[in-house]
């Protein structure tokens, strides 16, 4: 499948997507943005739709609709609670992934991070080792969070020449 070609926006540039999104995250982390689960989806989309501070909320869109998020987050991860920002809440469509979209993602995000002066990145995953490997980011540990092991990556930025 050939890659896609992207247009990133701030989610705060197209806050008529927040619903789309929700529903994204309520079926990729239905624990625990389902019915029973902690957390609120709009409440937490609503949180990244700003520009000038974190959180910070990218989207990505192919032909002018949203096809992929991920976000700067102010969370610190509870084994981890040294390291600053977290890259998170990053969910693709199952219909459009292995397409290039997490990866463009990611890389899109950077420069978000540094004009907010941050020069590294931090992101912990279960399922996306390969992907976070792929795009330059360095396993730097592991830890066990709901039970299950999962990887800790950091991306030291780069300003652009």
């Amino acid at each position: 499948m050939q890659p896609l070609n992207l247009r990133f926006a701030p989610l705060a540039s197209h806050p008529d997507w927040i619903g789309t999104l929700a529903t994204w995250f309520e079926a990729e982390w239905p624990d625990y943005y389902g019915p029973q689960g902690q957390a609120h989806a709009l409440r937490d989309l609503q949180a990244y739709a700003q520009t000038q501070a974190l959180p910070f909320g990218l989207v990505a869109t192919h032909n002018g609709a949203p096809c992929g998020f991920a976000a700067i987050k102010t969370e610190r991860f509870a084994t981890h609670p040294h390291l600053h920002p977290w890259v998170g809440a990053a969910v693709v469509p199952q219909d459009l992934r292995r397409r290039g979209i997490g990866a463009q993602l990611f890389a899109a995000l950077e420069p978000h991070a540094l004009r907010l002066g941050f020069a590294q990145l931090y992101s912990a995953t279960r399922t996306a080792h390969t992907l976070l490997l792929r795009c330059g980011w360095q396993q730097i540990d592991t830890a066990v969070h709901q039970g299950e092991p999962i990887g800790i990556y950091q991306r030291t930025l780069k300003p652009a020449p």
